[in-house]
């Protein structure tokens, strides 16, 4: 696993993220992030439909159209795509990186596994290579 350039992430956002992550800690909550030409960033939590939520997480299609719609009307493009780990840790799983079908995006993990403590981390997932993103919040 290699190392990437840092990236940051408004405080407001990451708060976000991480309440969404606190409001449903047994299952795997999702979502998306865009970013517009001014740096300005707006967070889509999406419906988590996945039957077994509680591991893996597939994020409902009409909501993500909708949401993807939004990013174009903004004149924004996707930047992140987030969701949380429940009982593991914050790095991508077998099944995060197979699925992963935005190389350019950045995709952020939430991991509720340790007690007391939230732990965010960020990855570049490129034809099956898990590359770390130093997150500046």
């Amino acid at each position: 696993m290699s190392k990437m350039n840092s990236i940051t992430i408004p405080r407001n956002i990451v708060n976000a993220i991480l309440k969404l992550a606190q409001s449903d800690s047994e299952k795997e909550i999702c979502g998306l992030i865009s970013c517009d030409a001014t740096h300005n960033m707006q967070l889509y939590p999406v419906t988590n439909i996945s039957s077994s939520a509680d591991t893996l997480f597939e994020m409902d299609p009409a909501e993500t159209i909708n949401a993807m719609k939004q990013m174009r009307n903004d004149n924004a493009e996707l930047f992140a795509i987030f969701h949380s780990h429940p009982h593991s840790p914050a790095y991508p799983s077998k099944t995060d990186i197979e699925q992963a079908g935005y190389p350019d995006a950045l995709y952020l993990i939430i991991s509720l596994n340790t007690k007391g403590v939230l732990e965010l981390k960020g990855y570049k997932i490129q034809q099956d290579s898990v590359s770390s993103v130093d997150l500046v919040l």
